[in-house]
């Protein structure tokens, strides 16, 4: 059971990541220092994208309208560092 749990911990680890890469490409897409048009960029925009945006479209539909700034990965990321925490303290040390 603790290997499922170190497992679940890597996941959202690794999706923390993601949500990292997500944005500072979004914003490298904004500021038109990297071009879209570039396939490869093209591939890893799209699939950052598909990857993190089924779980930050809820998250932006309960924020306020905030103009141009979006802190939903920031939400996102304290939501899953919160998970971690709980597992570490309270599900890791009860599991045998």
């Amino acid at each position: 059971m603790r290997a499922v749990l170190d497992i679940v911990v890597f996941v959202l680890d690794l999706y923390v990541w993601l949500l990292i890469a997500s944005a500072i490409l979004s914003w490298l897409i904004a500021f038109n220092v990297v071009n879209t048009r570039n396939q490869f960029v093209s591939a890893v925009a799209e699939f950052l994208y598909r990857i993190t945006e089924p779980v930050l479209a809820p998250i932006r539909r309960m924020l306020p309208n905030l103009g141009g700034l979006d802190i939903s990965p920031i939400i996102l990321i304290l939501i899953i560092m919160f998970i971690q925490r709980v597992i570490a303290y309270y599900i890791y040390p009860n599991v045998f």
